[in-house]
C-alpha cells in the first residue's frame, strides 16, 4: 500500500492544503450519511446484529449481538428450517428491530443465507419475521454471499489477493480477490451441518469434500494463492491454533498461519481434548461442536487449493454490506489511517497536533519504506490518545489500544510495533513491561525503531504545544548518525531542560551525535 494511500480525494480543490494526510474523511457529505450503519446476518448457525458508528473507514462497532440459533441445524436432513432455531431467530429479529428503533439507525439491512433460501419453509419464515418485526429478509444467493464476504476482506485489508473462504454452517463460498476487486465465486454444500448428514466414515466425507473442492477449484483456479478465512470455524481453529504455538497475541484479525504450521494443528486436535481447550479459549459448545468437520474441510482445502499462507479476517458479510454503501472514493482510503484520525478526532487533548507532529518528524524517516512510514503516520495522530489515563499506566494503556483495538489494514507485528512506538512515547523504558512477551513478534531492528520514533514523539509532543515546525527543524544525517535541531528565536526558549533532556534520548535511541544550531545563523 502506498505511504500515501490517505491522499485527498481527486474532486477536492484545495487538495494541497491537506499534505500527505490528505483532506478528512469526516468532512465529506457521501461519508456523513454513513454515520451510523446496521446491518443483521440471519445465517445458518447464528443470527448477528452489528452497528457501524463513525464515517472512518476503519469499522467501529458502536452495538454487536450475536444469538446462537441454529437455524440451518437438521436442514439437509430434513429440508425444513430446524423449529428451535426458527423460534430462537424470530425472537433475536424481535430484539433486534426494536433496537435498531432505538438507536434511530437507517439504513438497517437483513439478510439472510444458505439456511433461508435452500429451506423449503423459508419463504414463509420470511413472511413470518415481517409480520412479527417488520424486518424484510433480503435472501441472497451463494455467489452474492461469496461477493458479499469478500468485500469484508477488502474493507480491512485493501491489498489483499488470494482466494477468500467464508464458511457457514450449511455452505461454504469461495471468491478470488485482487486489485480492491472480487473475481470468481463459487458456492459449496460445505458447511458442517450438511457434512453432519453425509457420513459416519471419515473416508466418505473425504471424498465427498474432495470431489467438491476440486470442482471449485477448476473454477476458482488456485495458483499458491493467500488464503483468507472468513466464518466462525474458521475463527475458533485460529484461536486452537494460537493456543497451540502459545502465540502471544489474540487478535484473530491478520492472524497469519502456514500451511504445514496449520496442518501441524490440526493433527493436534484430532488427539486433544476438545472441551478442555473449550475452557481456556472461551470458545461456546455450540461453535466447538463443529470444529472437527470444518478441520476436515480445512485439511483438505490446504491440499487440493495448495495455499502460500493461511490469513484470519475478522471481517466479512456484514463489513461487507458497510463497503458496498461506501462511494468508490472512500474505499480507496487507507482503514488504519482513517481509524486513527477518528480516533484522535474524539480522544486527543488537541485534535490536528497529529498532522503537525508528523511534518515535524518526517526528516527522521526520510528513505524509509511506504509501509513503515504509514505506521509513523499513525503513530503521530494516537501519540496523546490515552491522556486521560492515570499517568502510571499511560504507556501500558496506549500498547494496549494499538495492539488490541479493532484496526484494519495492519498485521500482528505492525500492531506490536505501533504498540511499542507509544508506549515510548510516554516511557523511556521498557524493561519489566507485562508486554514483554509480544515483543518477540518483531525483529530486533523493529524494536530499535520503534523505539526511536517513540523518543521521537516524547521529545516532539512537549517541544512545542502548538506547532514544533514553528519552533525548530530536525535535520538527521544517517551517514554519519548526526541529528541536528535547527531553532528558531520561538524555539530557543522552549529548548529547556526537559525538553534537552528528551531530545538527548532520541539522540541515543539514534545512536547519534547532536547538534543545536540557530537558523538565523546559518
Amino acid at each position: 500500500m502506498a505511504a500515501d494511500g490517505n491522499a485527498a480525494l481527486p474532486d477536492d480543490d484545495d487538495a494541497g492544503d491537506w499534505g500527505p494526510f490528505g483532506k478528512p474523511l469526516f468532512d465529506d457529505p457521501s461519508a456523513r450519511a454513513l454515520s451510523r450503519v446496521g446491518v443483521v446476518d440471519v445465517g445458518s448457525n447464528s443470527v448477528r446484529m452489528v452497528v457501524f458508528d463513525g464515517a472512518a473507514r476503519s469499522p467501529a462497532y458502536f452495538y454487536n449481538e450475536k444469538i446462537m440459533c441454529g437455524l440451518g441445524k437438521g436442514l439437509a436432513q430434513t429440508g425444513r428450517l430446524n423449529p428451535e432455531g426458527k423460534e430462537r431467530a424470530v425472537a433475536a429479529l424481535k430484539r433486534f428491530s426494536l433496537l435498531a428503533k432505538g438507536m434511530d439507525i437507517s439504513p438497517f439491512t437483513v439478510v439472510a443465507t444458505a439456511a433461508t433460501r435452500e429451506a423449503e419453509d423459508g419463504p414463509e419464515f420470511q413472511a413470518r419475521v415481517l409480520r412479527e418485526t417488520g424486518l424484510r429478509l433480503h435472501v441472497i444467493d451463494g455467489d452474492e454471499e461469496a461477493r458479499l464476504s469478500a468485500q469484508g476482506v477488502l474493507l480491512g485489508w485493501p491489498e489483499a489477493k488470494g482466494i477468500v473462504c467464508d464458511i457457514g454452517g450449511n455452505s461454504m463460498e469461495l471468491a478470488r480477490i485482487g486489485n480492491g476487486r472480487v473475481g470468481k465465486r463459487v458456492s459449496t454444500p460445505l458447511g458442517p451441518f450438511r457434512l453432519q448428514q453425509i457420513s459416519a466414515d471419515p473416508k466418505k466425507r473425504k471424498a465427498h469434500i474432495d470431489a467438491i473442492l476440486e470442482a471449485a477449484a477448476r473454477d476458482i483456479r488456485p495458483e499458491g494463492d493467500r488464503l483468507y478465512l472468513v466464518g466462525g470455524s474458521w475463527r475458533v481453529i485460529a484461536r486452537l491454533d494460537m493456543e497451540r504455538r502459545s502465540y502471544p497475541l489474540t487478535v484473530l484479525h491478520e492472524y497469519r498461519m502456514t500451511p504445514d504450521g496449520l496442518t501441524a494443528t490440526l493433527d493436534w486436535l484430532q488427539t486433544t481434548d476438545l472441551p478442555a481447550l473449550r475452557g481456556r479459549t472461551g470458545t461456546s459448545a455450540e461453535r466447538m461442536e463443529l470444529v472437527p468437520l470444518a478441520c476436515e474441510v480445512l485439511r483438505e482445502m490446504i491440499r487440493v487449493l495448495k495455499p502460500s499462507e493461511i490469513d484470519v479476517s475478522a471481517y466479512g458479510i456484514r463489513e461487507g454490506l458497510l463497503f458496498e454503501q461506501m462511494p468508490e472514493r472512500l474505499r480507496a482510503r487507507d482503514p488504519l489511517i482513517e481509524a486513527a484520525r477518528m480516533t484522535e478526532l474524539t480522544q486527543a487533548r488537541i485534535p490536528g497536533f497529529g498532522k503537525k507532529l508528523f511534518a515535524f518528524l518526517e526528516p527522521l524517516f526520510k528513505g524509509t519504506t511506504a509501509e513503515r512510514l504509514r505506521l509513523v503516520k499513525a503513530a503521530c495522530l494516537l501519540h496523546d490518545t490515552t491522556w486521560r489515563a492515570h499517568p502510571d499506566y499511560r504507556a501500558e494503556a496506549c500498547f494496549d489500544n494499538a495492539t488490541r483495538a479493532n484496526l484494519g489494514g495492519l498485521d500482528h507485528p505492525g500492531r506490536v510495533f505501533l504498540g511499542l512506538a507509544l508506549l515510548h512515547r510516554y516511557k523511556n523504558s521498557r524493561a519489566g513491561s507485562r508486554m514483554e512477551p509480544l515483543f518477540r513478534l518483531l525483529t530486533e531492528t523493529d524494536i530499535q525503531e520503534a523505539e526511536a520514533l517513540g523518543k521521537a514523539m516524547r521529545f516532539g509532543a512537549m517541544f512545542s504545544i502548538g506547532d514544533p515546525s514553528q519552533a525548530g527543524e530536525l535535520r538527521w544525517n544517517l551517514k554519519k548518525r548526526q541529528l541536528t535541531l535547527a531553532l528558531t528565536e520561538d524555539g530557543l526558549g522552549l529548548f529547556g531542560e526537559v525538553a534537552q533532556a528528551r531530545f538527548a534520548a532520541l539522540a541515543l535511541a539514534l545512536k547519534a551525535q547532536t547538534k543545536v544550531v540557530l537558523k538565523e545563523s546559518e
